[in-house]
C-alpha cells in the first residue's frame, strides 16, 4: 500500500512538471514569435524608414564619386622664375596632396588602429557599431566610440555634410557601401588622408591632409614621419584644434597633456592590434614631441607682401579671362562689363585658392631680393614730411608722419617679362604698390612718349628740328622751364636733352589735332583720357589721373624695340596638379612707331645721360651700356622720375610722398633729380651683380635703314644757306630719309649793319660813324618778333647774330680820362654812358697841324693804344651811337728815345687844349 502511494506520488509530480513545462514552453514560443515579431517589425520598421530617409537621394555613378572624393581643396604654390619656389598661395586652409605609398606605414597603421580597426574587414559600415551609436544616441548617454568607418568618414567630409540628422547619416551610409564597391581600400585611405584635418601648423594657419600636417607640426615630408609623430598626428583628427599644439598666431600651447594623452591612447591602440611590439610602445611614449616641432615659418606674404599680392592679382585677372573664354566671352566683353567680370574673378580666386595650381612667375628672385636691400639702405631719399589729414573717428585734423616713397620696375624689352620691382619702403606703414597701382604726374619723361616721338612719326620735327625756346602764353597759361631761363632757338635734340618746356609745348601745339594721345594708348598709358590731349600741360605731365611706374616703363620698351610695344606681364603660366597647362601668357605685339622714329628717339635720350639732365648716371654706375633715357619733374617738384633702357632691359624709378607735396631741392649734398638717379644707379648696380648679361649687354642699338646724316642750320633748321654757312651755323645731325632738311627762302639771317660792345651786338644808326659799324650776318628781327622774342644775350647766340637795340640818351659824351703806362701805353677806364660805343685816338699835328686820328678803340672792357710815336702828343674822345663826340681828355706826350723816366703827363684842361 506504502509503495503504492509512493508511485502515485511520483507520477503525479511527472505530470505537474510536464505540464508546467508545456506552460512554460509554449510561453517561451509565444513571447519569442512576438519578439521575434517586434525585431522583424521593427527591422521593417528601420528598413522603411531608412528608405523613407534615402529615397530622394541620386545614386551617384562612379565618375561622379571619384569626383567627389578627390574634390579636395588643395594649396596652390607660387615659383619665381626658373622654377624657384616662393611659397603657398594664400589660402584659409594649407593642404597638399600626397599618394599612399609616399606616406609613412606608421601614419596607416596609426590611424586605422585609432579610428577604424576593422576598416580592412568592413564592407563600409560596421553594423555593431552603428548599433552602439544609436543605442547611445536613443539614450543620450556618452560617445564612447564613434560609429563610423573611415569610409564613412570621407563620405560626410566629400560627399555630405557635417549636420547632425537620420537622414543624413542613413545616407552616408549607403553611400559608403557604395563607395567601397567602386574604389580599393588604399584608395580611400589616400583619399581620407588628404582630406581629414589636423588643427594648425607652427604659423598658426589651418591644415588639412596628412603632407600639410607632417610638414606643419614637424618639418618633415609624411613618408619620414617615425612612430611616435605619426602617432601624434593620428590623435588629431578626433578633435583638431583641441589636440593641436598650435594657436592660431603660432605659438606652441602651454598645456599639450590632451594631445600627449591622446598620442599615448594612439599607441595604446597600435599595440593592441598588434601593429608594433611593446619595446616599440615605449620608445615612443619616451620621444619628446615638442622638442622636434617645426619652427614657424614666414608665409610669402610676411616675406614678400607686395609680390605675393600681385601675384594674386594678375593670377585671378589672367585665369577669369581663361574661364570666360571657355564661356564664350571676350577680354572687351569681361572688361566692359563690371557684375561678368566680378563674377569670373572671384570664380578664379576659388579656384586658385582651392586646386593646388603651381604659378610660375617672371620675377627673377636674386635680383628682386637685392634690389629690396638697396631700397632699404638707400640714405639719401630726403625728410619725412608733416602731412595733417583729418580723423575718421573725430574729424579733427592730426599730423601724420609719411616718407618719401618709391616705386621701381624692370622690364625684359623683347619678352615684356616683369624681371624685379620695387613696391615701396614699409608694406606696414603703406600697402600700396608704387610701382604697379600709384598713379602719378610723369612730368618731363611724357615728352617723348607724347610730343617728340609722335612729331617725328608725323614728320613735323626731327632731332635737328630748330624749336623757339621763347616765352609763351597761351589762353592764360605761361609754361616756364626748369631754370627759369628760355634759350633762343634750339634743336629738338637739345630740348630734349635739357628738358626745356616750351619747345616740348610748341612742338604739342603742332600736332594737337592729329590726336598723339592715341600713341599712349597703344603703348599701355590708358590712364589718361582722350579728352585730356586738348590740355597743352600734358606734353609736360599734366595729366588729371597720372600713370602708374609700369604703364610708363612699359611705354618706353617701345623705342627699345625699335617701335613695337610688348606689354609687360608677371604670370607666366598656370599648371594643374596634373600638369595641365591652364594658362599661359602669350605676347601681343603693337605696331606703335616705325623703326626709324624709335631709334632717333633712342640715339636723342642717349644725350640726356651723355652731358644733359642725367649726367650724373654715368658716374653712379659701376658698368657701361647702351643706356638711352628721361629724366622728369612734375610740378612744384612733386614727383621725381628717371627711366632708361637699353639694348635688353627697361627700368625706371619714380620717388615721391603719398600725398604729393615738394620733394627737398637739395638733400645730404644732392638735389631731388640725382638723389633719384642715384638710387636708379644702385639698384641698377645690384641687378648686374646677379646676371651682367642681362643688365649690360655688349651689343648697342643698331641703326635701321632709311636714317641719313644731314646738315642743316642752327637757326632756321633747313638745309644750310650761304649766310647760314658764313655764320659759322652748320650742325649735323640724324634724320628719316622722308623728313630731311628742306631748302627754303632764308628767313631768319640777313647781311646787316651793326656795332658791337662787351661782345653784344646792336643795330648800327644811319648817323653811326662807319668806322664802328661791322656788316655780316644777324638775326632777322622781324621773324624773331613773330616768336615774341624781343631781348636775349650774347651767350644764348655764341655772341653772334642776335642785335638788340641801343638807345642814344641824347647828350654829348663827357671825355674820357686817360693815362700814360710805363710810358709806352695810353689806357683809360670803359665809359659810364651806355651809348658810347668806342673811340678815337687823337695824334696833335705838329707846327700847327690839324690833329689827326691815330686809331679807333671800339668799346669793350679793356681800352688802351699802344702805337705811339716818340715824343707825339695823344688825347681820346668817346663816340656814342649817334655819332655824337665827346671833347678831347687830357693829353699825354709819349717820351723820346732815352727818355722814358722824363714822361710828364700833361695836365691841361679840355678847354685850353681846345685853345
Amino acid at each position: 500500500m506504502e509503495h503504492k502511494k509512493q508511485t502515485f506520488s511520483l507520477e503525479k509530480a511527472w505530470r505537474y512538471f510536464f505540464i508546467t513545462y508545456e506552460v512554460v514552453w509554449n510561453l517561451f514560443l509565444i513571447f519569442f514569435i512576438l519578439i521575434l515579431c517586434l525585431i522583424c517589425f521593427a527591422v521593417g520598421l528601420g528598413a522603411g524608414y531608412f528608405a523613407s530617409l534615402v529615397k530622394d537621394m541620386p545614386i551617384p555613378s562612379y565618375k561622379e564619386m571619384k569626383r567627389d572624393i578627390y574634390d579636395y581643396e588643395e594649396t596652390s604654390h607660387i615659383y619665381f622664375a626658373n622654377n624657384v619656389y616662393l611659397g603657398n598661395f594664400r589660402s584659409d586652409l594649407e593642404r597638399e596632396e600626397v599618394k599612399l605609398q609616399d606616406v609613412s606605414p606608421y601614419v596607416i597603421k596609426a590611424i586605422t588602429a585609432t579610428e577604424d580597426e576593422y576598416f580592412y574587414e568592413h564592407r563600409g559600415v560596421v553594423p555593431k557599431a552603428i548599433i552602439r551609436a544609436l543605442f547611445q544616441e536613443a539614450t543620450n548617454s556618452p560617445l564612447q566610440t564613434g560609429g563610423s568607418t573611415l569610409t564613412q568618414q570621407l563620405v560626410k567630409n566629400q560627399i555630405l555634410t557635417n549636420e547632425v540628422s537620420f537622414e543624413r547619416k542613413a545616407k552616408e551610409i549607403l553611400l559608403a557601401l557604395r563607395l567601397e564597391k567602386f574604389f580599393s581600400k588604399n584608395e580611400i585611405l589616400e583619399a581620407y588622408l588628404n582630406v581629414v584635418p589636423f588643427g594648425r601648423n607652427a604659423s598658426g594657419r589651418n591644415i588639412a591632409g596628412i603632407q600639410a600636417a607632417a610638414q606643419g607640426v614637424f618639418g618633415v615630408d609624411a613618408k619620414d614621419l617615425n612612430l611616435a609623430q605619426a602617432a601624434f598626428l593620428a590623435g588629431l583628427p578626433q578633435s583638431p584644434f583641441v589636440y593641436t599644439p598650435f594657436t592660431s598666431d603660432g605659438n606652441v600651447k602651454k598645456d599639450l597633456s590632451p594631445a600627449l594623452h591622446r598620442m599615448k591612447t594612439v599607441l595604446n591602440r597600435m599595440k593592441q592590434a598588434g601593429y608594433i611590439s611593446e619595446k616599440q610602445y615605449q620608445e615612443a611614449l619616451q620621444y619628446d614631441v615638442a622638442k622636434h616641432f617645426a619652427p614657424p615659418k614666414p608665409s610669402p606674404f610676411e616675406k614678400y607682401p607686395w609680390l605675393t599680392m600681385e601675384i594674386e592679382k594678375r593670377a585671378k585677372e589672367v585665369l577669369a579671362e581663361v574661364l570666360a573664354k571657355k564661356d564664350g566671352y571676350t577680354k572687351e566683353q569681361l572688361l566692359q562689363n563690371a557684375s561678368l567680370h566680378e563674377r569670373y574673378v572671384a570664380k578664379a580666386e576659388k579656384q586658385l585658392r582651392q586646386n593646388g595650381y603651381n604659378i610660375y612667375t617672371t620675377i627673377d628672385k636674386t635680383i628682386y631680393d637685392r634690389m629690396q636691400k638697396v631700397v632699404a639702405d638707400y640714405r639719401y631719399y630726403g625728410d619725412d614730411k608733416i602731412q595733417y589729414v583729418k580723423d575718421k573717428e573725430t574729424g579733427k585734423m592730426v599730423a601724420k608722419r609719411e616718407p618719401v616713397e618709391v616705386g621701381a620696375i624692370l622690364i625684359e624689352n623683347s619678352t615684356g617679362k616683369i624681371i624685379s620691382f620695387v613696391g615701396g619702403r614699409d608694406y606696414k606703414r603703406e600697402q600700396l604698390n608704387h610701382a604697379t597701382q600709384a598713379y602719378r604726374s610723369n612730368g618731363s619723361t611724357m615728352k617723348p612718349l607724347l610730343v617728340y616721338a609722335p612729331a617725328m612719326e608725323m614728320g613735323i620735327v626731327q632731332p635737328g628740328s630748330v624749336i623757339p625756346d621763347m616765352p609763351l602764353r597761351v589762353n592764360g597759361y605761361t609754361p616756364k622751364n626748369a631754370d627759369g631761363k628760355t634759350h633762343g632757338l634750339v634743336s629738338a635734340r637739345r630740348a630734349l636733352q635739357y628738358s626745356y618746356n616750351i619747345p616740348a609745348i610748341r612742338t604739342y601745339m603742332k600736332i594737337m589735332n592729329q590726336h598723339p594721345v592715341e600713341y599712349l594708348h597703344k603703348m599701355g598709358i590708358t590712364s589718361v583720357a582722350k579728352t585730356e590731349e586738348n590740355h597743352i600741360a600734358l606734353a609736360i605731365g599734366g595729366t588729371s589721373t597720372g600713370v602708374t611706374v609700369e604703364e610708363n616703363v612699359n611705354a618706353y620698351v617701345t623705342f627699345a624695340n625699335y617701335g613695337t610695344f610688348v606689354d609687360a606681364y608677371l604670370i607666366e603660366k598656370i599648371v594643374s596638379n596634373d600638369g595641365q597647362v591652364i594658362y599661359e601668357h602669350q605676347s601681343d605685339p603693337v605696331p606703335v612707331f616705325s623703326p626709324q622714329t624709335s631709334y632717333l628717339m633712342i640715339d636723342m635720350m642717349r644725350d640726356v645721360i651723355r652731358g644733359g639732365t642725367a649726367s650724373s648716371l654715368r658716374s653712379y654706375l659701376k658698368f657701361q651700356a647702351d643706356w638711352a633715357g628721361k629724366t622728369g619733374t612734375s610740378e612744384n617738384q612733386q614727383d621725381s622720375w628717371f627711366v632708361a633702357t637699353n639694348p635688353n632691359v627697361t627700368f625706371g624709378v619714380w620717388m615721391g610722398y603719398d600725398t604729393p607735396a615738394p620733394l627737398q631741392s637739395t638733400y645730404r649734398g644732392l638735389s631731388y633729380s640725382k638723389r633719384t638717379q642715384l638710387l636708379w644707379a644702385q639698384l641698377m648696380n645690384s641687378a648686374y651683380d646677379v646676371n651682367p648679361q642681362l643688365i649690360a649687354p655688349n651689343n648697342r642699338f643698331n641703326m635701321p635703314g632709311g636714317i641719313v646724316r644731314r646738315a642743316y642750320c642752327t637757326v632756321s633748321g633747313l638745309t644750310p644757306s650761304n649766310a647760314c654757312q658764313k655764320a659759322g651755323l652748320v650742325s649735323y645731325d640724324l634724320y628719316n630719309t622722308k623728313f630731311t632738311p628742306k631748302q627754303g627762302k632764308e628767313q631768319y639771317l640777313i647781311e646787316g649793319r651793326f656795332v658791337e660792345v662787351n661782345g653784344k651786338r646792336y643795330a648800327a644808326l644811319d648817323t653811326t660813324p662807319s668806322e664802328f659799324v661791322s656788316s655780316g650776318v644777324i638775326l632777322n628781327r622781324e621773324v624773331l618778333k613773330r616768336w615774341g622774342m624781343n631781348r636775349s644775350s650774347a651767350s644764348e647766340w655764341n655772341g653772334m647774330l642776335f642785335v638788340n637795340e641801343l638807345k642814344e640818351n641824347g647828350k654829348i659824351p663827357a671825355p674820357p680820362a686817360i693815362h700814360l703806362a710805363n710810358g709806352t701805353t695810353i689806357t683809360w677806364q670803359p665809359h659810364s654812358e651806355h651809348d658810347v660805343i668806342g673811340y678815337r685816338v687823337y695824334r696833335t699835328g705838329q707846327g700847327g697841324a690839324p690833329p689827326q686820328v691815330a686809331a679807333v678803340v671800339k668799346a669793350g672792357k679793356t681800352l688802351s693804344f699802344a702805337k705811339l710815336q716818340p715824343g707825339a702828343t695823344y688825347y681820346v674822345t668817346a663816340v656814342d651811337i649817334s655819332g655824337k663826340e665827346s671833347a678831347p681828355s687830357n693829353t699825354v706826350a709819349a717820351p723820346l728815345p732815352g727818355a722814358a723816366n722824363q714822361a710828364k703827363e700833361k695836365t691841361q684842361t679840355p678847354e685850353k687844349q681846345k685853345d
